[in-house]
């Protein structure tokens, strides 16, 4: 008994002064814990194709800085619909450009809706009567025909922010009018405003949904002062703020 306490003693001080014996390293290494692989970076999803999309209006720019320098949006997500340029620019709550897109506006020119053209059906709705109003608008999502949840910007004129309609008439060529390079033939709607369908899933609706947000739409045939009286306390001198460069998607 002696001796086996001694002999085991003597491996113990071996193991120590000479290191683990070979078989018991490897059998150890054969038991350490796996290195997991590091993921493949994921690539953002793109939001719109990478259409020619035409430069923003001057108006849209200086609405831009004035809701930015006034605040005017309430610390609420906004949109511009520059009516000139046929895009929409989309902005979060501190003034961050997200995204530019192309957008479908009503056929007809002008800036007011007619006056009671929001309780009508489509078919009672002659062609003079589908623009697109401009102005400052507080839109919030509600349901609208076919119980259809859609954004209404303007809930009285009935005119609502959302993708192509599935069912519009295909004669009327919508994808591809939105497609196009020039805001020329982007005008082809009843009045409301048509987004494309990822944008509108990605980034309008998730920073809408909860509280709403503003949206801006600016006149073609109005001055910009009438329709937006605010912008005069904006000098056409200042600089913009850092944090409203321009963006596309």
């Amino acid at each position: 008994m002696k001796s086996k306490w001694w002999w085991h003693r003597a491996v113990a001080v071996a193991v120590i002064l000479l290191g683990t014996p070979p078989a018991l390293a490897a059998t150890r290494a054969d038991k350490a814990p796996r290195v997991a692989k590091p993921r493949a970076s994921v690539s953002p999803p793109i939001l719109a194709p990478d259409l020619a999309i035409p430069d923003p209006s001057p108006d849209a720019l200086r609405i831009r800085d004035w809701v930015a320098f006034a605040g005017d949006n309430n610390a609420l997500p906004y949109l511009i619909v520059d009516k000139p340029s046929a895009t929409a620019w989309l902005f979060d709550a501190r003034h961050r450009p997200l995204a530019r897109v192309p957008v479908l506006l009503g056929i007809a020119p002008g800036d007011e809706a007619t006056p009671g053209v929001g309780a009508k059906k489509l078919a009672e709705i002659g062609p003079a009567e589908k623009t697109t109003p401009a102005g400052r608008f507080l839109a919030r999502y509600g349901l609208a025909a076919g119980r259809q949840r859609v954004l209404w910007v303007d809930y009285t004129d009935s005119v609502a922010l959302h993708p192509i309609p599935s069912d519009a008439n295909k004669r009327e060529r919508r994808a591809a009018r939105m497609a196009s390079p020039t805001a020329a033939d982007n005008r082809i709607t009843f009045g409301c405003i048509n987004v494309p369908g990822r944008f509108y899933a990605r980034r309008v609706r998730p920073l809408f949904t909860r509280k709403g947000g503003y949206v801006y739409v600016i006149p073609e045939a109005s001055p910009l002062e009438a329709v937006f009286p605010g912008v005069r306390t904006l000098p056409y001198a200042a600089a913009p703020p850092a944090t409203l460069e321009a963006s596309r998607p």
